[in-house]
């Protein structure tokens, strides 16, 4: 191949194309916990996430829920990834060899958002959140109905391989994803550029902006205990029965049981089985919807 002005477009062309394809085309699973954010800014202030529940009867004036918009602040990170392809690479006529790898990059970048949510979600039991317990916790304060505060769990402990339940029937999520700046692919393929009088190699390279981070802890209930019929029962009644601030019932759906490979079979078992170990109805038969995560710790 001659190395030519033209037949380096018609390469950046079609390294583009592969890499847009898979970027748009990679399924991901971060959006079942995490809600998307758009960001303008380097850090994004957020809320606190504390006034859920129900419409009120107006009686008298409003009552003004305000949010203090000093609630937590997720900075945002830079990410990337290049490549480089000998320049006697190109002109033997070998595009088509590096044509996946390029490929694979806008499959990384799509994948980017798993890798950043499902990371922070495990950091859950270690990481406090904007009330000053840790996300996964047993102490999450909240008032009563008479203004005294009182402490609400989602954490119902252990020390085993964490499990999940999750109200996904919102569009707050109990996660965080927050896109700064859209993937994107570069091309370092001009003849004067100095990659290719230095090392007589083109480049391409991926760049993407982002971050992750906790949304609203109501939203997720957390466990380390083994996953039995008994302590999934006694996960689901901990959210349906949670209160918020000023007892106010929060109406949760615990509809999403988000396991790690190890507790697959568990899960399975809970959630699919028509009989339980003794025989007898399974009642938690479809209660809520399995979801395997890989990337979470077995």
């Amino acid at each position: 191949m001659d190395i030519t002005h033209a037949a380096l477009a018609a390469i950046n062309t079609a390294f583009s194309t592969a890499f847009n394809e898979r970027l748009t085309g990679t399924e991901t699973t971060f959006g079942r916990i995490a809600m998307t954010v758009r960001s303008t800014t380097r850090n994004q202030a957020y809320p606190k996430l504390s006034e859920l529940g129900p419409m009120r009867e107006w009686v008298g004036e409003r009552f003004i829920e305000r949010l203090e918009t000093d609630g937590f602040v997720i900075r945002n990170r830079k990410f990337e990834k290049t490549v480089a392809v000998q320049v006697d690479d190109i002109a033997d006529d070998q595009v088509g060899v590096y044509a996946p790898l390029v490929s694979d990059m806008g499959q990384v970048a799509a994948e980017l958002p798993d890798d950043l949510v499902w990371e922070q979600l495990e950091k859950g039991f270690t990481t406090e959140h904007y009330d000053g317990q840790m996300f996964f916790d047993t102490d999450h304060p909240v008032e009563d109905v008479d203004g005294n505060e009182v402490s609400v769990s989602n954490f119902q402990g252990g020390a085993g391989a964490a499990w999940y339940l999750v109200d996904d029937s919102r569009a707050i999520k109990p996660m965080i994803f927050q896109d700064r700046e859209a993937a994107r692919i570069v091309p370092k393929t001009s003849l004067t550029d100095d990659n290719v009088f230095m090392q007589d190699e083109f480049i391409w390279g991926a760049k993407r902006r982002a971050a992750s981070g906790f949304g609203a802890w109501q939203l997720i209930y957390a466990s380390r205990q083994a996953l039995t019929p008994a302590n999934y029962a006694a996960a689901r009644a901990a959210m349906i029965g949670a209160r918020g601030h000023r007892g106010r019932k929060l109406n949760l759906k615990p509809k999403l049981l988000v396991v790690p490979s190890s507790l697959e079979a568990a899960g399975r078992e809970i959630l699919m089985a028509e009989r339980n170990d003794v025989g007898a109805t399974n009642v938690w038969r479809n209660s809520a919807e399995l979801h395997v995560e890989g990337r979470l710790t077995l």
